[in-house]
């Protein structure tokens, strides 16, 4: 059975992508999504990235509410791609992430690639990578695709924040 998030964040992408229009929550919501928070969405063809959006701070009353516009977000508004087309909906895999808070961190020592997602900080710029990526196994690793996100140089000084997240996927 899939989880309540990966289908709601299917319903809504393919909702949007057919006639345009943002779903509504459903009438029965599980107590646990609809407390605010995070989240991110995934979506991949046969593994390969096809859209990641997401939001490190809840925006919205609900995760609910965010998984859903994250959603939409990945499939239209990534800038790494095309918007989603109604012929690839039926390719799409999900995956929704649902984020804690995120703590400031003193040293490297206190992440981990496969707990921890990382977030990077200098000045106006900001990177964040999710956790237990396939392919990335190191902190400095992490930090680096995380910088390089952000648009900064190896060598830019950064604070350091990391989260957990709650993962869920077909």
């Amino acid at each position: 059975m899939t989880a309540f998030p990966v289908k709601l964040a299917r319903q809504a992408v393919e909702t949007f992508i057919n006639s345009g229009v943002v779903i509504d929550l459903p009438a029965e919501v599980p107590p646990e999504f609809l407390k605010p928070a995070g989240s991110f969405v995934s979506l991949k063809i046969k593994g390969k990235l096809r859209g990641c959006i997401g939001t490190v701070k809840p925006y919205r009353p609900t995760v609910s509410e965010e998984i859903i516009y994250n959603a939409i977000s990945s499939a239209t508004k990534d800038p790494r791609f095309s918007p989603v087309s109604k012929e690839e909906l039926e390719f799409l895999n999900y995956s929704v992430d649902i984020l804690t808070p995120e703590e400031k961190v003193d040293s490297i020592s206190e992440l981990d690639p496969k707990r921890y997602g990382v977030i990077v900080r200098s000045a106006k710029r900001a990177g964040l990578l999710l956790p237990a990526i396939p392919g990335v196994d190191t902190v400095e690793e992490q930090i680096a695709i995380a910088k390089q996100k952000a648009g900064l140089t190896a060598n830019d000084k950064v604070e350091l924040y990391r989260f957990e997240v709650t993962r869920f996927q077909e």
